[in-house]
């Protein structure tokens, strides 16, 4: 079960995540392979290890989860098998 708050981290590199947003039925991979709380090893997916960046948001196209990285690592977040993209920021307003 996802709750906002909870820290995860991947299987097949040094990234950690955060849930800020998410519902109970999502399954989050990093790599391919399932994110928990424990910190063991293991191979990750070719072709699913194109990275992760510290403090960024990233999301699905639905907006219905998102996950704040917060160890930057070598694996790709997935939700159910899609593809987590960055949040685009939002620019600050002028204080002239």
């Amino acid at each position: 079960m996802l709750k906002p708050g909870t820290r995860l981290k991947s299987a097949v590199c040094e990234a950690e995540f955060m849930i800020i947003k998410a519902a109970d039925s999502d399954e989050l991979t990093c790599g391919g392979i399932a994110l928990d709380e424990s910190s063991d090893r293991v191979e990750g997916v070719s072709d699913k290890m194109d990275g992760c960046v510290i403090g960024k948001r990233y999301i699905n196209a639905s907006e219905s989860i998102e996950v704040l990285c917060v160890k930057t690592g070598e694996g790709s977040l997935y939700c159910n098998d899609e593809e987590l993209m960055t949040k685009d920021t939002k620019k600050l307003p002028s204080s002239d």
